[in-house]
This record gives structure tokens, C-alpha cells and sequence, in this order.
């Protein structure tokens, strides 16, 4: 939570969500093996996939129970009514461990990657 406060207090600009809703996770076993963007879809990196919005950019994920995530766009999905943003399963357990579908706040970061925590991205 210091994070978002840090975050908002520099950038001196409104920290306003892009969209907020019903989050759910999507992994290898249920998609192809190619995002829309053209990486592989992996399960053990955060990445996400929202119907708008420009590849490459990142994108902070603020779940109900105050966990939160950061994550990068690299697919188009949902493409269930009420779901606002599909997560990485790495992601999405990062934010509850036992829930499949969380509701969120998402908010826009740019195409700068933040400091990270959680699981490196490794080679392709």
C-alpha cells in the first residue's frame, strides 16, 4: 500500500483506476501457447490480458483484500461479460491464493517496468 501512496505522491497526478471489476487467471493448460502479443504464455511470470490497452505497458492490480500485483499487458481477453482482466496464474496468486476470480482496481503505469518483487521474467 506504501507502494501506490509513493507512486501517487511523485507522479503529483490523479491516481485514478483505467477500469475496475471481476479479475480472473488463465494458464497454459486452458489457452494456446502464444499471447496475442506474440510472447509465450507462461504461468510463473506476471503478465495480463485486458481488451484495451498497448502491449508492452504495465499495469498496477489492486485487489480487495489490499494485495496488489504488477503486471504486463501481452494478450486480449476476457471474453467473459463482468470480467475486467485476465492475470497470469502467478499473478492472480499473488493476489488471493485460493480464489479464482478477485474483484480489482487496475491502474495504468506506462511502458517504463517498475521495480519489481515476485518471480523474475526469464529468457524466452
Amino acid at each position: 500500500m506504501f507502494e501506490i501512496m509513493a507512486l501517487v505522491l511523485l507522479s503529483q497526478q490523479p491516481f485514478v483506476p483505467v477500469t475496475e471489476g471481476v479479475a480472473s487467471f488463465y494458464t497454459t493448460k486452458e489457452s494456446t501457447s502464444l499471447t496475442a502479443s506474440g510472447e509465450r504464455l507462461r504461468d510463473d511470470i506476471y503478465s495480463c490480458a485486458m481488451l484495451e490497452g498497448t502491449f508492452g505497458d504495465y499495469y498496477l492490480v489492486v485487489a480487495d483484500n489490499g494485495r496488489s500485483v504488477v503486471c504486463k499487458l501481452n494478450d486480449r481477453g476476457p471474453y467473459i461479460p463482468g470480467r475486467v482482466i485476465d492475470l497470469s496464474k502467478a499473478a492472480m496468486r499473488e493476489l488471493h491464493t485460493s480464489k479464482g476470480l478477485v474483484h480489482v482496481k487496475v491502474y495504468w503505469l506506462g511502458s517504463d517496468p517498475p521495480a519489481r518483487r515476485g518471480p523474475p521474467a526469464r529468457g524466452r
